[in-house]
């Protein structure tokens, strides 16, 4: 299955040059957003839940938002960082249609981009290195908002960089089983577009041409879960952007994303993040 280009709606929230010495260690790191790092000189370690990654110097480096890892540094260190997310209209999400490596060889092409996208957004830079100084709903709603306010042009420039960056990464990536599935990609697709209603197990099976129970079947077999579990998923990743994006209560946002049970919310939002929505977005400020 193809992804449209045009339909890669990747906003850019921080980019800049960093230099650490023993000083970039950082545990449990959870964001809504994918970073990329183009490492120029020293080394680090980045930990995530099922692998310990060697951070080199001439190498690009990918996380994909919602990936919780931590950082090890205990010498010198230099690298471009680069933190984007895809906006709340884009209904493709890369990483559901592959599987991307974390590390490939950079090009001075990439070195090249991240500097240039450095020298025009100077005030794009990291406030910190901590990420709880840039990872917060005020950093983040003032991230967004400057991209917003950029010309038409800067946007474009930055996107061109983007995709050019996260091409490297595609270059290597496999497609997933579940991609040659028509089924599954029409049911996929059915979820990303009813994100904010309330979406039945039936209407799913309906939408694949096939019973409840050998929908669910299918399911579990191409994404590991339960097609229920899939959506609640998908849903509180939205919460979690709209808790940190938008001044709405959350009541309203659980009613925004077809919930109908608030308490149900609550307890699915807790069970998933190990934090209520309200504690989320105070931690989040």
């Amino acid at each position: 299955m193809q992804i449209p280009v045009e339909a890669l709606n990747l906003l850019m929230l921080n980019v800049g040059y960093a230099k650490h010495n023993g000083d970039w260690n950082w545990k449990n790191v959870y964001s809504p957003f994918t970073r990329i790092f183009c490492v120029t000189e020293g080394r680090a370690w980045l930990h995530l839940s099922e692998s310990t990654i060697e951070l080199k110097s001439g190498h690009l480096y990918i996380i994909p938002a919602y990936t919780m890892h931590n950082y090890e540094c205990n010498e010198w260190f230099e690298h471009y960082y680069l933190h984007v997310y895809e906006a709340f209209k884009s209904e493709t999400n890369m990483f559901e249609f592959y599987d991307f490596p974390t590390e490939v060889e950079a090009t001075e092409v990439d070195r090249l981009l991240c500097q240039m996208m450095c020298q025009l957004h100077p005030e794009a830079q990291l406030p910190d290195s901590d990420p709880t100084a840039y990872d917060n709903q005020t950093s983040f709603s003032g991230y967004v908002r400057r991209y917003n306010d950029m010309p038409l042009y800067d946007k474009m420039r930055l996107r061109g960089a983007t995709l050019t960056l996260f091409s490297r990464f595609l270059e290597h990536a496999t497609p997933k089983l579940w991609t040659t599935n028509e089924r599954m990609q029409k049911v996929l697709q059915y979820i990303s577009a009813h994100l904010y209603n309330d979406i039945d197990i039936d209407s799913l099976a309906q939408v694949a041409c096939v019973t409840k129970p050998y929908l669910i079947r299918l399911f579990k077999q191409d994404f590991g879960i339960s097609p229920l579990k899939y959506i609640n998923k998908k849903k509180v990743e939205r919460a979690q952007l709209l808790l940190i994006t938008e001044d709405m209560p959350v009541k309203d946002i659980a009613y925004t994303l077809g919930f109908n049970d608030y308490s149900y919310f609550i307890r699915m939002f807790k069970k998933t993040t190990g934090k209520t929505p309200q504690v989320y977005r105070d931690t989040m400020r």
